[in-house]
């Protein structure tokens, strides 16, 4: 289970990481990574909603209905999970990541899906 600590739980902070945030895609996920160094400057939303909550490091996902039926959808959202949680030691202080689950995640195992996230990771992060 991911700590209470490290959800990414609000809309607006979903969506900040979405539009704001570095992106890198593979074939079965795409993360987004919004890092408490990137300047955030927004005029048409309020100060205090333009940056998010993210003392510790935060962690959301997106996993679309395009993946598969709720049994289907849940199992890769366990398996995001589950892999995310191992790697928040390596995310710098106060990043905010947002996974979002492709279609052919579906038929994907752990280990596939953890190369994705490394190498989505390695990518976005340097």
């Amino acid at each position: 289970m991911l700590p209470a600590a490290n959800r990414l739980t609000r809309s607006q902070d979903f969506g900040l990481v979405v539009r704001r945030g570095r992106r890198a895609g593979r074939s079965r996920l795409v993360v987004h990574v919004l890092t408490s160094s990137t300047p955030v400057v927004d005029t048409a939303e309020p100060q205090s909603s333009a940056q998010p909550t993210l003392d510790p490091s935060k962690v959301g996902f997106v996993v679309s209905k395009a993946v598969g039926n709720s049994v289907v959808r849940h199992r890769v959202s366990r398996r995001l999970r589950h892999l995310v949680r191992d790697r928040l030691d390596a995310l710098p202080p106060g990043t905010s990541l947002v996974v979002r689950a492709l279609a052919p995640s579906a038929d994907a195992d752990s280990a596939e899906l953890g190369r994705d996230l490394d190498a989505a990771l390695h990518k976005v992060l340097r």
